[in-house]
């Protein structure tokens, strides 16, 4: 049944929406294959024409007890239900101590339904904290791949080390996931994802690849799109060697949104919106390692969250696009004038700020780390005496980027570090209370990761990064190929290798460390390694 008391929650922003508005909505959710309709009372005998785990394995959300394990049954990916019939599905999991999976420790029974595309998400409690598993997935005669994953320290351990990479923007079209082919060599524990997992747009003559069908708009179209990428065998592959943590960001649903408005197509009807909003969240639920404490509810679905390394780093998973106001200056960049400054945006919402502050407050982590989508430190983007800034970016939202910077410093937040994709660019900058002002202090770092194909090749950007660092002291590097970041955190020291792919346009291109650096525990900004 359809919660209206979290749907219309979901859809007041600032201001809120009309009462025609939302009872438009709430009338258009027919059209909708919302969780819970069943389709058949109970689960039939397996019978697939092709191999249905063609979109492979996954897992995420490690807990120091538990992780979640994901699949789809998709035959032939490239239809909307995946080739499979409209019935529910039983799927056998096992989880092992051992890759020949001889020493199984956990096993059960899953159903994989309709109204989530035949994916199952299932939460395995009880394991032993800080080591690695091996698992599987069976479906009648059909067996999936194994897939390794590793629950996280105990929350009181004081762990050495974590070594993670992050990652976004994996446009399909634009490139080969030649990134992933190489972090997969790297053994880290654990890989971020921050957002942009597919684009919605429409296939274009001259790219690498091609995707598959219009802009998505309907949940069959996010459907396929999602199967398309998850098809690649590097994407897979990264998947199946540890565990994620995933956010989104506005290519997941459509390019620039903000909570319920699409500018990009001048559409600033919330109930038409919305309908589409919650296509693509559905789409992306059944396509991620998300718990069930994730499942969308209409248009809303709960993202942002938290999760210790011990007591080594916390992990804050921020949503930065669900709950935000409108880009101010009608996205133009512009310099910071009064529409930037003013107290009422908000890219974080109320109710999510009020839980990163509390949550930040309370942390005794030695690493505090915030999984961010777009640029926190606010960057003149316009060489020369003019100045731009772009408001997509926190720099249209600059009183509450600074309003969360003082709070670090009053509370003496501990080592404070922020991983951000978007750009399609490699970033360090050094975050301050008030980055427009040269005097105030640096109380973060943050480490922007370029993209892994979105935007093609690029160049190394060393035209533009004199004149970035000239024109803005908290910018300490800039590039613009494509790649991943590989972190090694410890007690004394967060190392961030930045490891570029110079050809994304052919398969089996090298990848080499474009530059490293370092943020000292105890001390505020980065240097070069």
């Amino acid at each position: 049944m359809l919660d209206l008391s979290k749907l219309n929650e979901a859809v007041r922003y600032e201001g809120g929406v009309s009462r025609r508005l939302f009872l438009a909505y709430a009338a258009s959710l027919s059209a909708v294959p919302w969780l819970g309709r069943n389709v058949s009372a109970s689960p039939v005998k397996a019978r697939f024409p092709n191999d249905p785990f063609r979109l492979g394995v996954a897992s995420g959300d490690p807990t120091a007890s538990g992780v979640v394990l994901w699949t789809r049954l998709a035959p032939e990916p490239l239809e909307p239900t995946g080739g499979m019939e409209p019935h529910k599905v039983n799927i056998a999991w096992e989880i092992a101590a051992d890759d020949a999976m001889r020493r199984v420790v956990k096993r059960g029974t899953a159903i994989a339904a309709p109204e989530l595309a035949h994916s199952v998400h299932v939460e395995v409690d009880n394991l032993e904290p800080g080591r690695w598993y091996w698992y599987r997935f069976r479906a009648g005669d059909a067996e999936s791949p194994i897939g390794r994953t590793r629950t996280m320290p105990a929350d009181d351990a004081r762990t050495s080390e974590l070594r993670m990479a992050f990652a976004s923007c994996q446009h399909y079209e634009a490139g080969y996931y030649t990134a992933y082919e190489h972090m997969a060599k790297e053994e880290v524990d654990l890989v971020i994802h921050l957002g942009d997992y597919i684009y919605e747009y429409a296939s274009k003559h001259g790219q690498v690849r091609v995707h598959a069908g219009g802009q998505c708009k309907t949940l069959d179209d996010y459907r396929v799109r999602h199967s398309q990428y998850k098809s690649d065998s590097l994407l897979q592959g990264m998947h199946a060697r540890c565990p994620w943590m995933v956010t989104w960001d506005d290519h997941d649903v459509r390019n620039d949104y903000t909570n319920d408005r699409d500018q990009k197509e001048g559409e600033n009807d919330p109930a038409k919106f919305l309908i589409r909003r919650a296509a693509a969240y559905q789409a992306y639920y059944e396509n991620l390692p998300l718990r069930h404490t994730s499942a969308p509810h209409g248009p809303n679905m709960q993202i942002y969250r938290k999760q210790s390394f011990g007591r080594l780093a916390e992990i804050f998973m921020l949503d930065g696009r669900q709950y935000r106001t409108p880009q101010p200056n009608r996205d133009k960049g512009s310099d910071i004038n009064d529409a930037a400054r003013s107290p009422r945006n908000t890219m974080l919402g109320r109710q999510q700020f009020g839980w990163l502050r509390d949550s930040l407050g309370s942390s005794e982590a030695t690493w505090n780390v915030l999984a961010n989508q777009v640029i926190m430190a606010t960057i003149d983007r316009e060489l020369g005496p003019k100045r731009k800034f772009p408001m997509d970016d926190w720099s249209g939202y600059v009183h509450e980027r600074n309003e969360l910077m003082k709070f670090v410093e009053k509370r003496q937040v501990a080592n404070l570090v922020v991983i951000t994709g978007d750009n399609h660019a490699n970033w360090v900058n050094d975050l301050r209370t008030d980055d427009l002002r040269v005097e105030s202090p640096i109380v973060a770092t943050e480490f922007v990761g370029t993209s892994i194909t979105s935007g093609g090749n690029g160049g190394d950007g060393r035209d533009r990064a004199a004149g970035y660092m000239a024109e803005n002291p908290g910018v300490r590097f800039f590039n613009h190929q494509r790649g991943y970041v590989r972190c090694t955190i410890t007690p004394s020291e967060w190392r961030s290798d930045f490891r570029v792919v110079p050809d994304i346009t052919k398969p089996g291109a090298a990848a080499v460390t474009r530059a490293s650096f370092v943020v000292e525990a105890g001390r505020a900004g980065a240097k070069r390694a």
